[in-house]
């Protein structure tokens, strides 16, 4: 599986690049650029991977990434069976740094854009009234070409350099030193973690995929992603119950065993671990927003 790794998605003879998607599936490769990202998901559903963080993503989803940041919308499984008619639909943005200028950023009126690109070396989420006016903004991007185009990519970016409506998605930034070849054995433990989370997963099977000793593949994995293999797993497996509890009517117990657990303590101790509440509380939150 081929990474992406660092190529430009602007023309040399544009300023910016707007893209409307609409797919069967989002991308479904771990991968980094160069450039900065932002991305709203007007249609799908799946497990979101930026930096360290793993959540579940939905329709309204707003994301601002910077360089090097490695990202991944995996669609939900359900997006790749043979004869699905589901269909992905989102907008993204990509600009480097110096898309008006190799000094311009230095000047007294860019002060706050300069401290936004900083901000968003770790991933940004936004929610609230900011992220709906974006929304609106980014289709009116889509139909926009020339000065007009460029004028209204500043509006959206003032907005989201000003506001507070934002959480930060990774706890670190990333330098981008990865070689293709860790992000293509990275990008294998992804896809075979989320084909098969929903069933008992061992080290030993996982670092077999890699061809090292599970101690190897330990290392290994946690130098690349920042925690443990069973951290991870565990996050993969609470984001999918959190999309479950949120989006179903499945008991707490349906959906401890639907994620690859086998036992409801297990789950629930994870649950907390992860969440800082247990699944009865989580629900009980979202319903009430």
């Amino acid at each position: 599986m081929k990474a992406a790794l660092h190529k430009s998605a602007i023309p040399e003879t544009q300023i910016f690049q707007v893209r409307h998607l609409r797919d069967p599936h989002f991308d479904p490769v771990w991968h980094a650029h160069s450039e900065y990202q932002l991305f709203l998901v007007l249609q799908g559903s799946g497990t979101r991977f930026i930096g360290d963080s793993i959540t579940h993503f939905g329709p309204g989803e707003l994301v601002f990434t910077g360089p090097h940041l490695p990202h991944l919308w995996r669609s939900d499984e359900a997006y790749f069976r043979p004869g699905s008619n589901l269909e992905v639909e989102g907008i993204v943005v990509y600009l480097n740094e110096h898309f008006l200028g190799n000094d311009i950023l230095k000047k007294t009126e860019m002060v706050g854009l300069q401290k936004f690109f900083e901000r968003s070396l770790r991933g940004l989420q936004f929610q609230g009234t900011v992220r709906s006016k974006v929304a609106r903004m980014l289709q009116n991007l889509c139909t926009l070409h020339g000065l007009p185009s460029v004028i209204l990519l500043l509006q959206m970016l003032d907005l989201l350099a000003s506001t507070h409506e934002f959480d930060y998605v990774s706890s670190r930034t990333y330098e981008g030193h990865e070689t293709e070849q860790e992000k293509d054995r990275v990008n294998l433990v992804y896809a075979y973690l989320l084909r098969n989370f929903k069933n008992k997963i061992s080290l030993e099977e996982i670092a077999a995929l890699l061809h090292m000793t599970p101690t190897s593949f330990s290392r290994y994995f946690t130098s690349k992603t920042g925690r443990p293999f069973s951290r991870f797993l565990a996050e993969i497996r609470i984001s999918h119950a959190c999309k479950l509890l949120t989006n179903t009517e499945a008991t707490v117990a349906q959906v401890c065993y639907e994620c690859g657990y086998s036992t409801l303590s297990n789950f629930n101790k994870h649950f907390r671990e992860i969440m800082h509440q247990n699944p009865v509380q989580y629900k009980r939150e979202f319903l009430s927003i």
